[in-house]
């Protein structure tokens, strides 16, 4: 096998796997620079040398549609998967409001603490300052 039939064997080869949407070295896509890449070739051997390997891929696109099965799977996929990022920060937004919503209650809450602290004096008879101590877990018996 001459190294033109290996190079027109190497174009076809890659014609089918983007036609069949198996792309392993390109992006996929029906253009000629996709089939080059497929075939790891120059684009200039299709555009130049192998001009009717480059025509019957174009026939073949044109009976085929312009966009391979798989690849049209995949663009599906990746619309649902942005309506889904987008609900997604629909609800970060929602709950990053919701945050700063509760950290403003704090912040008052935290005040009027302070208020009350500083109106009811040093010893205080009716306020009981709340401790940092947390209760202790009830002691587990044998």
């Amino acid at each position: 096998m001459s190294d033109e039939d290996h190079e027109r064997r190497t174009i076809r080869d890659a014609m089918d796997r983007l036609l069949a949407g198996a792309p392993i070295r390109s992006d996929g896509k029906l253009t000629v620079k996709s089939l080059a890449a497929e075939a790891g070739v120059k684009r200039w051997l299709l555009t130049h040398k192998h001009q009717d390997l480059q025509g019957e891929f174009r026939d073949k696109v044109q009976a085929h549609g312009s966009t391979p099965d798989a690849l049209k799977a995949l663009l599906q996929k990746n619309q649902e998967l942005e309506r889904r990022i987008e609900r997604a920060l629909a609800d970060l937004k929602q709950a990053d409001a919701e945050l700063k919503r509760f950290a403003r209650i704090v912040q008052v809450l935290t005040l009027e603490n302070e208020q009350l602290r500083s109106s009811a004096g040093s010893s205080p008879s009716n306020v009981t300052p709340l401790t940092g101590r947390r209760p202790r877990a009830k002691e587990q018996r044998p």
